[in-house]
Parts: structure tokens; sequence; C-alpha cells
């Protein structure tokens, strides 16, 4: 078994980059988190790989400025497996790839039925990995030689695996589709931020009245401060159901509180002045949230027939045609088109020609491909109509 190294100073940076200089080809590049343990995004751990450099391990938190390696591999074609889960994490390092590929991506273009990094470089290179420590706390320190292992595979075969991967991308025909969509997950902004994130709470719908609401609010504000404060996951201190078991419940005293066996985790007891001091803040303030936010979010499909009945006949008819075209294609429906860009022009219904549907998908953020491949389509099922119905008499026939 190789034994792996940490970098995790300055001078350890230098000597990996010097290395990386002399290196061909693009560079592999993963990222590890420690989501769920950690209230942060942040990179706990970059591995990189380069043919004729090897596999460096990089720990981001001691060595901090990054700049270096920026200049180094910059323009250097980066490649990823799932780029859009360690670019965030990489961009707060200040680390940009100029181009990238993504083989998590191309393998979905490829119509490949199981894309993880086992079952691809399994089904490509015919080695097996093993994905033991995914789900572990990365920022842990030191990290276990074990763990140093399934890190550096994660890179090692990546370039391999590209190789293979771009032969049937040209195959197939699809590498300009391949390079519009790794552009647009490179180019792709940061979300927004949510208005009220509060009320992504898990169990929310069943908390009743303007009152309720404000306490469960002001209880997700105070777990997130000390989450924030302690670079803890929110949930590991209380996780949701014990907010919403807090709120529902209306403790009358901080004590009723403390006995509440619903109202778990590590913090729940701790912490209880300050869950108590939410709660009556929530419960003093004149703020109160309304029951419901303004949603631009479409009502699901099968209501379309009694809210909009035209939209409903539009969308019938252009689905099932871009499922044939997506099966023609060897790709999964998600990946010639977002699904929720059919459901958009179908509701909105910018028109029946090409130019119109064209505008309104790019408009969304279709890629020019899907643009080519689906508009034509979409136009001809919205003018056509969606294919009748078997009549009582016909099905009786064809039986």
């Amino acid at each position: 078994m190789t034994e792996y190294q940490v970098i995790d100073t300055s001078a350890g940076l230098d000597a990996a980059i010097e290395r990386l200089r002399v290196g061909v080809g693009p560079v592999a590049v993963d990222v590890e988190r420690a989501s769920g343990f950690r209230y942060s995004q942040r990179a706990y751990l970059i591995q990189v790989y380069r043919r004729g450099s090897g596999v460096f391990l990089f720990d981001p938190p001691p060595i901090g400025d990054f700049r270096a390696l920026q200049d180094a591999i910059g323009e250097v074609e980066w490649v990823f497996h799932a780029a859009s889960q360690d670019l965030p994490s990489l961009h707060e390092l200040g680390l940009y790839p100029a181009t990238l590929f993504d083989t998590e991506l191309a393998a979905r273009l490829l119509g490949h039925q199981r894309v993880g990094l086992g079952a691809i470089v399994e089904e490509e290179l015919g080695i097996t990995l093993e994905k033991a420590h995914s789900a572990d706390d990365w920022s842990t320190r030191p990290l276990p030689q074990s763990w140093l292992e399934y890190a550096a595979l994660d890179v090692l075969h990546l370039i391999d695996l590209q190789e293979k991967l771009v032969a049937e991308l040209e195959e197939q025909g699809k590498t300009r589709f391949a390079r519009e969509e790794f552009d647009a997950v490179r180019d792709k902004a940061p979300k927004p931020l949510r208005e009220d994130p509060w009320r992504r709470l898990s169990g929310l719908h069943t908390v009743r009245g303007r009152r309720n609401l404000a306490v469960a609010r002001a209880l997700w504000e105070a777990r997130e401060a000390y989450a924030q404060e302690q670079d803890v996951a929110p949930g590991r201190l209380i996780p949701d159901r014990a907010i919403v078991a807090a709120v529902r419940a209306e403790p009358a005293t901080k004590q009723a509180l403390a006995s509440l066996k619903e109202f778990t985790g590590r913090a729940s007891r701790t912490q209880l002045d300050r869950w108590w001091s939410a709660i009556e803040a929530g419960r003093a303030t004149s703020e109160l949230p309304p029951d419901r936010v303004a949603s631009d979010t479409l009502p699901p499909p099968r209501a379309w027939a009694d809210r909009n009945p035209a939209a409903d006949l539009r969308y019938k008819a252009a689905r099932p045609v871009l499922e044939e075209h997506a099966r023609e294609l060897t790709m999964p429906n998600e990946n010639l088109l977002t699904p929720d860009f059919l459901r958009r022009v179908s509701w909105d219904h910018p028109g029946d020609d090409v130019a119109s549907i064209s505008a309104a998908l790019r408009a969304l953020g279709a890629r020019e491909w899907q643009i080519e491949q689906t508009a034509p389509l979409i136009s001809a099922a919205f003018i056509a109509g969606p294919p009748a119905e078997p009549t009582a008499t016909a099905t009786a026939a064809a039986e």
C-alpha cells in the first residue's frame, strides 16, 4: 500500500507545485469536505493528480493561500467527477479552472446506467475502488492512512477515465454537447440566498399559526448563529424535528422545554438558556411571518388540467416526444432538457414557433445544444397537440 503524506505547509505546497509544473496533460482534482459535521462547506482536503507528477494531498486550513497553485495549473484542463459539488469549495480558496471535464456528467450524456465514480471506473477501466470513507468527517486530524489512500484513488484514475469517455463522446457525436455542459458547470453563478431559509425546516408544514412560525424562525436563527460560531452542522446541535417538536408543544417554562423528550440533540440541554431565549423572542416579536410566502413555483402537472387546461395539453403533447428523443440519444431526459424548463414553456407559452420557444429556453438557462435538439420538437408538439386517447371502440377492436 502506498504511504500518502498530507501537505500542510507553504513550503510543501511550493515543492508540489514544482513537480506539477513538469507533469503533462490535464490535472485531476477532487475535494473532501466535512458535510454533516461542520457548519461550513470548506475544503478539508484537496487531491490533485497529474501524469508525470504524482498525487498530492493538500490540507487547506493550514496552507490558506493557494494563489501559487492557481498560477501553476489554472490554465490546464481540470478533470472532476461531479464538478458542481467541488467548485464552490475551491472558489473559496481562489481556485478556478479555465476549462474542465466532468466524468460524471460525461457518463450521463453517454447513457451509462451507473455514474458513480466507483461504478464508472469499474465499468470503463476494470478497477474496483473502495468507497468506504465518503461520508466521514474530513476535518479529523490527523487523517488516517486508509482515508488518505481512499482520497488519492479518487483522482488517480480520473485521467485514464477521461480518455475513455472522450473517445465515447466522439463516437456518439456528443463532444460539443459535453463541452457546453462543462462550460455551464464552470460558469454557474452561486445560488442566491433564500429570503426565508428557516422555512426549509423539515416538518414545518405541521406548525400552525403565525406566532408559532415566529418561534420556529427564532429557534432556527439561534441554532444557525451557534452552529456558525462553533463550526458545527446545525442538525448536530438540535435536529429539525426537535425544533418543530418544541414549537408544537408550546412549553410554558424553560423546565417544561427541558422535560420535552422530543427535544433532542447534543446541545439541546447544554444550551437550554439559548433555546428558551429564542422561544421567548419568537413569542414577543411583533414581526410575524406570513403563513405562506409568494412563490413562482409552478403547480404540479397533475393539477394543470383544472388550473391551466391549455398548458396541460401542451405539456402532455411535448413530454413524450422529448422522452422518446432522449431514448434515441441514449441519455436521461433531464440531461436532454431540464424538466422544469419544459414545464415553464408549456405553462407560460411563449408561442408555438421555434424561435419563440428557443428564446424562452435560452432565457431559462438551456444550453445551445439542448435548444437545437428540443425546440423544434416542442414547437411541433405544441402545434399538433397531445395524441388522441384511444376510444372504447378502438380499444375493443385492438383486443
